[in-house]
């Protein structure tokens, strides 16, 4: 039977068909759908949203080392948060197969950084399989099950922002009757201390060589031989964009891009007269080709920057121009990101910016403070990495240089990893002011649950954890819980805190405007005769707010009711639609 899948949804197929029962992951576009279909969709699995990605690749060890298999799921900056357990992971070795799902982000369609897994895989020595549709991305999947336990070894599934969220057909299969295997207890295999390590690394290089002679007849990867004037090594996503430019010519397909077979490499070499590699982001494959002494064609031609498309490889290959655009004589209403309508963070950044701190911000929604009118963030690096920001600060230039410094983090994020990084405040004798921007949801990923909520990724109620204990309890003596659309008081707090001599946390509470249970009534709605048009609701960035030729106005469509614009209208000139504000 064929279905249409998304590439992450045949992800999740391809766990289930290769018999997993036990998925850990961390929500992380674009890879978030591969554990949410697996926990709608599966029960034979049991699957659960971890706090980060380095407790879920644990989760996943475990479960391997106990024979099971088992996934974890991430996007490309979590596996470096992973990086610790997976690294060695590498060096113990599995009992039921395990397999990490990365997904790269090229394009930083929704992610700081343009990193390419490969180089974990080669550094990790973890081999690397990439799908380039949905259908290798369920049938490589089930495959790298095999591939993990024919070899002892994890294995990474590299998936791209196109694949991960492009649909095609999927060949369903049946679920394998995998039985768990046994517990051994083999200290030498599993205990990574020095002695077992160094051993165990004798292992690993052998495994690298013995996985690339594998790699020269195999599943993943495949050659095509059609002109032979043109080669093309290629993987991923780049495959079907070159497939399209350069349809006659001849294809090195590899879906095991590490470690890499030189002796299918140098087959195909033989073959064809000149050779383009063509990969999105490093030139991994073409160094590769390279040290093998074989002439090709790469970044020369092609960005590290960025996705790639048959046009621009047609282009570089053929010198053949994409045909001219057709040019549409129309105004078209730029739509930049923004906060949405009711966003619970904007009361809390019209605040700071009013009282023109200095804010260190983190991985969120709420990362677009930085944008105008707001233009609140002032820092922003890694999840977790705001509060660390701060103290640095203020151990750079002094706790009296300092006082206007605040760091801010959302309630998901502050439990990945920014509980540690407050400790550290306290422990190392710190005052900064660390505000918790909880909105009840891990909102910039798709409204996830997370240990703060009360639910698991099923919906089954759960203990959460409370963050004014969590706070108290690594020594924080200051907590205060404020409504940032409060405006007033939520300014005396965050004066207070800053003022105070020692460190102090502030719990934005307000529920994400897009939560179901959130419903403000009746949309608002401005009295222009008693507005003064002095802008102040313009200064808080609502995309319904909006001012054409000096008149400003609200739309309907797009007001949720939240009522922040009228707690900072100073004329009473905004009211809810069909309420009399006199």
């Amino acid at each position: 039977m064929k279905k249409l899948m998304l590439g992450n949804e045949a992800v999740a197929r391809g766990a289930f068909e290769a018999g997993v029962t036990v998925v850990s992951s961390y929500p992380g576009t674009p890879s978030t759908e591969v554990t949410e279909v697996i926990s709608k969709q599966y029960d034979e699995i049991y699957c659960e949203w971890a706090c980060n990605e380095k407790v879920a690749a644990e989760v996943a060890i475990g479960a391997s080392f106990a024979g099971a298999r088992s996934m974890t799921a991430m996007k490309h900056v979590g596996l470096n948060v992973a990086a610790d357990p997976l690294y060695t992971a590498s060096y113990t070795g599995v009992n039921g197969g395990m397999v990490a799902v990365v997904a790269d982000d090229p394009g930083l369609h929704s992610s700081q950084n343009e990193q390419d897994t490969r180089n974990h895989g080669k550094a990790s020595k973890i081999p690397v399989v990439e799908p380039s549709d949905s259908n290798e991305c369920k049938e490589f999947t089930r495959l790298a099950y095999e591939l993990s336990e024919q070899f002892d070894t994890p294995v990474i599934v590299r998936l791209t922002t196109r694949v991960a969220h492009s649909q095609s057909l999927v060949d369903v299969g049946q679920r394998c009757d995998y039985k768990l295997k046994d517990i051994t207890k083999d200290p030498a295999k599993y205990v990574m201390m020095p002695a077992m390590a160094k051993a165990r690394h004798a292992i690993v290089e052998k495994r690298c060589d013995d996985i690339a002679e594998y790699g020269y007849d195999c599943a993943f990867n495949k050659m095509e031989i059609n002109d032979t004037k043109i080669g093309v090594i290629t993987c991923g996503i780049s495959y079907q964009y070159a497939k399209e430019a350069l349809p006659d010519a001849s294809f090195l397909k590899l879906g095991i891009t590490y470690p890499i077979s030189a002796k299918l490499v140098k087959e195909f070499a033989s073959k064809v007269e000149k050779i383009y590699v063509i990969e999105e982001l490093d030139s991994f494959i073409e160094d590769f080709c390279r040290s093998l002494g074989i002439e090709v064609h790469g970044k020369e031609l092609f960005t590290k920057l960025g996705e790639y498309n048959p046009q621009m490889i047609k282009k570089a290959v053929l010198g053949v121009d994409a045909p001219e655009l057709i040019e549409v004589d129309e105004q078209i209403p730029v739509r930049p990101p923004v906060m949405c309508p009711g966003c619970p963070h904007r009361g809390m950044y019209y605040i700071l910016k009013k009282l023109k701190l200095t804010v260190c911000g983190d991985i969120g929604c709420y990362t677009l403070g930085a944008l105008a009118p707001l233009n609140s963030v002032d820092y922003c690096v890694c999840m977790g990495a705001g509060i660390g920001m701060a103290h640095g600060m203020e151990k750079a230039r002094g706790q009296e240089n300092t006082k206007n410094v605040v760091a801010v983090i959302g309630d998901s994020t502050f439990i990945h990893s920014g509980i540690t990084g407050l400790i550290d405040v306290v422990y190392n004798k710190g005052v900064s002011t660390v505000i918790i921007l909880d909105n009840s949801i891990t909102g910039m990923t798709g409204h996830q649950q997370n240990p703060t909520t009360g639910y698991t990724i099923k919906g089954e109620p759960t203990r959460n954890v409370d963050l004014v204990k969590l706070a108290n309890a690594v020594g924080i003596d200051r907590v205060v819980v404020a409504d940032p659309f409060d405006l007033a008081n939520f300014e005396k707090v965050v004066k207070e805190e800053i003022a105070a001599s020692e460190p102090s946390v502030i719990i934005s509470q307000r529920p994400c405007a897009l939560l179901k249970t959130v419903n403000y009534g009746a949309p608002c709605e401005i009295d222009q005769e008693k507005c003064k048009n002095c802008k102040m609701c313009m200064g808080l960035g609502c995309p319904a707010i909006s001012n054409n030729d000096g008149k400003i106005s609200i739309d309907a469509s797009q007001c949720n009711g939240c009522t922040l614009c009228m707690n900072v209208c100073k004329f009473g000139a905004i009211k809810k639609v069909g309420e009399d504000n006199e």
